[in-house]
C-alpha cells in the first residue's frame, strides 16, 4: 500500500512517498521558494532565438526581477513563435536548474492582461495524491493537514505528531551524501556534474556479479529519490563488456516504472548510457546552499524543542554564515514565530546550539 508522508518545519516541507513501507520518492521543498513547475503565468517574449528554436520570455514577479524563461517553438500554437513583445499565458513545464531558467509552454488557455502570476502549480504531496489516488497522506502539521483536507477530503489526510519516524529520517539524511552503501556489500558512488551524472558501482572486494545485481535496482531507485536528470552514465563493477551487456534487460526493467528514464544502451567504453527527463530541480541542487540547509535543520530542531516546552523562549546560536542564511529567508523565521508564539533569538557562535533566550 502506498502512503504519502509530509513533515513540515519552518521554511521547509519534506515529502516522502512509500510503498509497503519502502521509500520510493522524495522531495525537499522550500515553500517560500517553490520550483514553479505547473505555475500558470503571463510573460512577455523578449528575444527570439532561431538558433535555439525558441525564445526568451520575461517572467512576472514573484519569479524575480529580470528573470527569464525559455519557450520552445514546439510549445507554441502551430509551432510558430509570436513576435517579440507579445504577452502570452504560459505554463511552467520544467523548473529552472543548472543555472538555466524555467522551460515554458504556451499550450494552455490564453487570457488577456499584463505580466502576472495567475496560479501556482501543485506541490509534491498534491501531485502524488493525484497520481496515487489510493494513497493516504500523513502529516505532522495542522496547517498542512487543513490545506490537504480542503483539496482531497478529510478522510484521506491523517494528522499525527511525527510524519517521519527515525528510520525514514535516517534514510532521507543519507540522500544528501554522494555514497550509498548497498545492503550485503558494495556501494554506489554518485557524482553529479554540470553536463551529466556519473554513477560508479564499487564492489568493495565482493563478488561483482552479486553486487551488480543489488546495484541495478538501487541505482534506479536513487535516480528517483534524488531526481537526477539529463545524461547519466552507469559504470558497473568488474565484468567484461559482454557480461555487462547481458545485464541490460535487468537494468531496463528496473528503470521502466519511472516513466522519465530512457536507457540508451551500452556505450563503447562499457558504460550504460541513460537519459532522464528534467522537470524538478535535483536534490543536490536544492541542498547546494549548505548554510541554508544547515540553518533549516537547526530551525527544525528548535521547533521540536519549542513544541516539547511551549513556555520556553529559545535562542539559536550558530556561525555567522548560518544566521545570514536564515535572515535571508525571513518567511522561515516568521513561521517559527507564528508556531512557537515568540520569535527565535539569533546569536553568533562558533558551534550551533539551541539555548534559552
Amino acid at each position: 500500500m502506498r502512503q504519502i508522508r509530509l513533515s513540515r518545519s519552518p521554511g521547509e516541507r519534506r515529502v516522502a512517498l512509500l510503498n509497503d513501507g519502502a521509500l520510493i520518492a522524495y522531495r525537499c521543498e522550500r515553500p517560500a521558494r517553490p520550483d514553479g513547475v505547473g505555475d500558470i503565468l503571463r510573460g512577455r517574449i523578449t528575444a527570439a532565438m532561431p538558433a535555439l528554436a525558441g525564445a526568451f520570455v520575461a517572467l512576472p514577479p514573484p519569479w524575480g526581477d529580470g528573470e527569464t524563461g525559455f519557450l520552445p517553438e514546439s510549445e507554441c500554437e502551430g509551432r510558430k513563435l509570436p513576435p517579440e513583445g507579445t504577452i502570452l499565458t504560459l505554463r511552467v513545464t520544467r523548473a529552472g536548474q543548472g543555472g538555466k531558467g524555467p522551460r515554458l509552454s504556451a499550450r494552455t488557455p490564453q487570457s488577456p492582461g499584463g505580466l502576472a502570476l495567475i496560479a501556482r502549480g501543485p506541490d509534491a504531496a498534491l501531485r502524488w495524491a493525484t497520481t496515487h489516488p489510493e494513497a493516504r497522506i500523513v502529516t505532522d502539521d495542522p496547517a498542512e493537514a487543513a490545506r490537504l483536507r480542503a483539496a482531497l477530503g478529510h478522510a484521506r489526510v491523517l494528522l499525527q505528531p511525527e510524519a517521519f519516524d527515525s528510520e525514514l529520517e535516517e534514510e532521507v539524511a543519507r540522500l544528501a551524501e554522494p555514497v550509498w552503501e548497498l545492503a550485503g556489500g558494495g556501494r554506489l558512488i554518485i557524482s553529479p556534474l554540470p553536463a551529466l551524472t556519473a554513477v560508479d558501482v564499487d564492489s568493495g572486494g565482493a563478488d561483482p556479479r552479486e553486487v551488480n545485481a543489488r546495484a541495478i535496482a538501487e541505482f534506479a531507485r536513487q535516480l528517483r529519490l534524488r531526481d537526477l536528470a539529463g545524461p547519466i552514465l552507469l559504470d558497473l563493477a568488474g565484468l567484461s563488456v559482454k557480461q555487462r551487456a547481458a545485464l541490460e534487460p535487468e537494468l531496463r526493467s528496473a528503470c521502466g516504472p519511472d516513466g522519465l528514464t530512457q536507457l540508451l544502451g551500452l556505450g563503447p567504453l562499457g558504460l550504460f548510457e541513460l537519459r532522464r527527463a528534467r522537470i524538478h530541480p535535483p536534490l543536490h541542487e536544492v541542498l547546494a546552499d549548505r548554510a541554508l540547509a544547515e540553518s533549516l535543520a537547526l530551525l527544525r530542531q528548535a521547533m521540536r524543542e519549542s513544541a516539547a516546552s511551549p513556555s520556553r523562549r529559545l535562542a539559536l546560536e550558530a556561525p555567522p554564515r548560518v544566521i545570514l542564511a536564515l535572515n535571508a529567508l525571513p518567511e522561515a523565521l516568521a513561521e517559527f514565530t507564528a508556531r512557537a508564539g515568540h520569535p527565535l533569538t539569533l546569536r553568533p557562535a562558533a558551534s550551533p546550539a539551541i539555548t534559552d533566550a
